[in-house]
């Protein structure tokens, strides 16, 4: 199709994965089981941290939000793409392509601040533990989640409606399973220098410095556990933050995988298969690395299973 400005342009197209129909079936069900299990673990770890008295802490508080948080990153994307593969169409309205935009950009940007804030709690935790219950008292944990909601939501309705002044072309056509942001203003057959600014500007300022934060809380953490004199200490010390760590590593280099990608010289579709891991895989990923790391989460877990096994027999009979 030849480029052309469109005053009113109603609807995209999302490419997805695969133009084969014969692979559809495969990652419908791919992505649905991705999909159920990542949505599952993270309610069992949010109502393992509200039912157990013991894990109301500042760690288990921003935990719980973090998987609430990684529900709605996932729903943001994963159900509509399952909805055109059940129903062989790739349309998405302009408005609903606006709508996951606005949410996409919302959530990745929670996510961020979340891990930054946990990083910080770490920090606190480890480099000052006799003050820790004082800084990190209730008021300065709901801030602590409540400033980064506020400052994503502004962020994601500037970027939103930037797009809106966008004029795009015939060619509407997004070689993604999403309405990415990157992919929306790579549309536009207006200018968009003003667009990729802005972008960029955030992209650094609301991605670059928090992580920034977690590389200087990380580099005080080790700093302070070097100072620990017994192997013992030194492990119980570390192993607190070895899962934070672990979450941490995979989404950032996932993200940074995904924008190499997308640089290369290579097919967009590398770039969508890329965008899988920090989108889908890691906040699948998240409940596991969190339980199977972490004592109280386990202990937790198992007394659920148990209390499920015990009623199970009464609801049978």
């Amino acid at each position: 199709m030849e480029p052309g400005n469109l005053t009113g342009v109603s609807e995209f197209l999302l490419l997805g994965f695969s133009e084969g129909p014969e692979l559809q079936p495969f990652i419908f069900g791919l992505f649905l089981s991705m999909y159920l299990i990542t949505v599952f673990g993270n309610l069992l770890l949010i109502l393992a941290v509200s039912s157990d008295s013991h894990l109301h802490t500042p760690m288990y508080f921003f935990l719980a939000n973090l998987s609430f948080v990684d529900i709605c990153f996932t729903s943001t994307t994963v159900p509509k793409m399952l909805i055109n593969i059940q129903t062989q169409s790739k349309v998405i309205t302009y408005e609903g392509c606006l709508s996951q935009m606005y949410f996409f950009i919302l959530f990745a940007g929670l996510d961020i601040f979340l891990l930054t804030v946990m990083a910080y709690d770490r920090f606190v935790a480890i480099c000052h533990p006799l003050h820790y219950l004082v800084i990190m008292n209730p008021r300065v944990c709901g801030l602590l989640v409540l400033v980064p909601w506020i400052m994503n939501i502004l962020n994601s309705l500037l970027e939103s409606i930037m797009v809106l002044h966008l004029s795009f072309c015939t060619e509407v056509e997004i070689p993604h399973f999403f309405c990415e942001l990157n992919q929306m203003i790579q549309l536009a057959c207006s200018d968009t220098f003003f667009s990729n600014m802005v972008m960029y500007f955030a992209a650094v300022l609301l991605g670059g410095v928090p992580f920034a934060g977690i590389l200087y809380s990380y580099s005080k953490i080790v700093s302070s556990i070097r100072g620990i004199s017994s192997s013992q200490g030194k492990y119980k010390a570390f192993s607190t933050c070895a899962s934070h760590l672990s979450v941490v590593s995979l989404f950032y280099c996932t993200v940074l995988g995904v924008y190499l990608s997308s640089a290369a010289p290579q097919s967009s579709n590398s770039s969508a298969v890329a965008s899988v891991m920090y989108t889908v895989v890691t906040p699948m990923l998240n409940p596991f690395i969190y339980s199977l790391r972490n004592r109280d989460i386990k202990r937790t877990l198992m007394r659920f299973s148990r209390m499920s096994a015990l009623k199970w027999p009464t609801v049978l009979g």
